[in-house]
């Protein structure tokens, strides 16, 4: 690990929690990420060999532990307390971004928005069965993602998972940013011809009382921003 050589606290965390992925990832174990998949799912682009040197030095520092898995078959990984006495500092970041960053175009990842949605649904809303949701996307044609509906937890998957799909949403990218965001929301959308939901009616109507708002979807945008 590099370090700067200084005793200041900013100094000594930011040589541990601003490396590459590390804020990510406790992001992802806030989020209620156990695994190692899951919690690479919520950070697409990072290797497998980085995000366990990651998790091995955050394990080293007391932040996360980790335990083999009920199965025998990989490890859980949770936060210590010291790990989530980091949720302020995530949730500063989060504000001060949603506040003064504005999105480019290649922040749009529809895998992460829709992930980040996975973790806004409310279960004890949902039907007593799962309810599978394909979404297509119009500005790239070759990729589809499936939101798994169910108790107790909701899953994106990226590739067809067997199931009968309930409801098929053909949209873009950046729709899914502004209805994550609240910039507009489903009904809205679906006036506007950005988003089209196909299903029966009574599981079209309920899907958008499922879902929750972003965190950050209230910072208003700084006005020099």
């Amino acid at each position: 690990m590099r370090t700067y050589g200084q005793y200041c606290p900013i100094a000594r965390t930011a040589e541990l929690i601003a490396e590459r992925w590390t804020p990510i990832i406790v992001r992802n174990l806030l989020n209620g990420c156990r695994t190692f998949t899951e919690i690479r799912q919520g950070a697409p682009g990072i290797s497998t060999a980085l995000l366990a040197q990651r998790l091995d030095a955050l394990h080293r520092h007391g932040i996360v532990d980790c335990e083999s898995s009920p199965s025998g078959r990989g490890r859980r990984y949770r936060l210590t307390e010291k790990g989530r006495d980091l949720k302020g500092v995530c949730d500063a970041m989060g504000q001060w971004g949603a506040r003064w960053l504005e999105v480019q175009a290649h922040h749009l990842d529809p895998a992460y928005v829709l992930w980040a949605t996975t973790k806004l649904v409310d279960v004890n809303k949902l039907p007593d069965r799962t309810v599978v949701v394909r979404f297509d996307m119009q500005d790239r044609p070759a990729e589809q993602y499936w939101l798994l509906l169910r108790r107790p937890t909701a899953e994106l998957c990226t590739r067809g998972v067997g199931y009968i799909e309930d409801i098929i949403a053909r949209t873009d990218s950046a729709c899914l940013l502004d209805i994550h965001l609240r910039k507009t929301n489903y009904t809205e959308a679906v006036r506007a011809g950005r988003l089209i939901l196909e299903g029966p009616p009574p599981l079209t109507r309920a899907f958008p009382t499922w879902i929750g708002s972003s965190p950050f979807a209230a910072a208003a945008p700084s006005a020099d921003g």
